[in-house]
């Protein structure tokens, strides 16, 4: 029997597999439901599934029978965790994203409405924020991507002593950053091998897209648009796609700028393997100096940084450890309290190393 998602509860019965967009089975038939498969099945947005008319007790199933409960569970926002609200936001922006390319406008009430509350939770927990990179997956990058993109831009502009107001809107910016994709050809989008030069320029038109697309819609404010159309620029000058330099980049650019190069690095891409975020924020310090607003990447070293006391670590050489302190001087390379045999290695001193992952729990 066919029921609707709010209807299930636990101890309900698959009867079919339950699968998302790419066919792939999400939970098999034959499966007992438990909360948190209902939750995943929330955080996929699967409307409806094919279940057992009986329950695995053995008693018959009565639709709406936990419908209420389970909707007043999930209308307390502190009581989603919230990795499952992230992926209900991934699997919404990805919906409008699709909607955009068939040529609907940009909703900002709505985006508003499904974006505010996972930022305002993430702002409060950027230890979890600073984990989200290990959920993008290759086949839905670009979605992981803007919502990612949005979260680090609202929780720097709030480093940055912006007014709420503000960080919210640096956020939306950073999250509709790359709406303008959805303007390039699908089979570049979904390549999977490396850009020819002429596909590359098209993916670069993506910023023009973009501001285009918000251009006329008078709810969005300027900063907004001007972060979505200057994130590729670089402060030298080196960005695209005007090359404009120092001050004439918008602040919201600047931090989107920041935000947007350090989620791809740190994520699973096409033809582009996942870097730690240690790595990444030391390239970026390192190989991209004056490309880069220098108080937007303290925020975010003072972030990172914040999170690491206490996270276990893998190192280049394959070691695990403990970060236990970070030096101001050298936020990049903190010391470690090796597992295997409790020795302390400050790698500011060990340039032979460096930290390759930090490990989820």
């Amino acid at each position: 029997m066919k029921v609707q998602i709010n209807q299930l509860q636990e101890g309900c019965i698959l009867s079919t597999d339950v699968t998302s967009l790419t066919n792939r089975p999400i939970i098999t038939k034959k499966t007992v439901l438990s909360k948190q498969h209902i939750k995943v099945l929330h955080a996929f947005l699967i409307r409806e599934v094919n279940i057992e008319s009986v329950l695995v007790n053995g008693q018959p199933f009565q639709p709406g029978e936990k419908s209420e409960e389970y909707h007043e569970e999930n209308t307390e926002e502190k009581a989603t965790p919230l990795i499952s609200l992230y992926l209900k936001s991934v699997q919404e922006f990805k919906a409008y994203f699709q909607s955009w390319q068939s040529g609907s406008q940009i909703d900002i009430v709505k985006i508003r409405k499904f974006f505010i509350p996972l930022l305002e939770r993430v702002v409060n927990a950027p230890s979890e924020l600073f984990m989200l990179h290990h959920y993008s997956t290759k086949k839905e990058y670009l979605y992981h991507h803007s919502v990612t993109v949005g979260l680090l831009a609202g929780f720097l502009g709030k480093k940055l002593n912006y007014e709420k107001g503000e960080w919210i809107q640096v956020a939306i910016a950073g999250l509709l950053s790359d709406c303008g994709m959805a303007k390039v050809h699908p089979k570049i989008l979904d390549k999977q091998t490396a850009l020819l030069p002429e596909e590359y320029n098209e993916i670069k038109m993506h910023p023009t897209h973009g501001y285009k697309m918000l251009q006329n819609l008078p709810v969005i404010r300027e900063g907004v648009k001007l972060g979505v159309f200057q994130h590729h620029e670089r402060i030298d000058g080196s960005g695209y796609p005007l090359g404009i330099t120092g001050e004439k980049v918008h602040p919201f650019g600047k931090i989107i700028a920041v935000a947007d190069v350090y989620h791809a690095m740190t994520s699973e891409r096409n033809y582009r393997s996942k870097q730690s975020p240690f790595k990444v924020l030391e390239l970026i310090i390192q190989d991209s100096f004056g490309q880069f607003d220098i108080p937007v990447i303290q925020a975010l070293t003072s972030g990172i940084a914040n999170f690491s006391i206490g996270s276990k670590v893998r190192l280049s050489n394959n070691q695990i450890g403990e970060i236990v302190f970070i030096e101001s001087k050298s936020p990049t390379r903190p010391m470690i309290k090796l597992d295997l045999n409790g020795e302390f290695i400050q790698l500011s001193k060990r340039r032979d190393l460096f930290i390759d992952e930090i490990m989820t729990e």
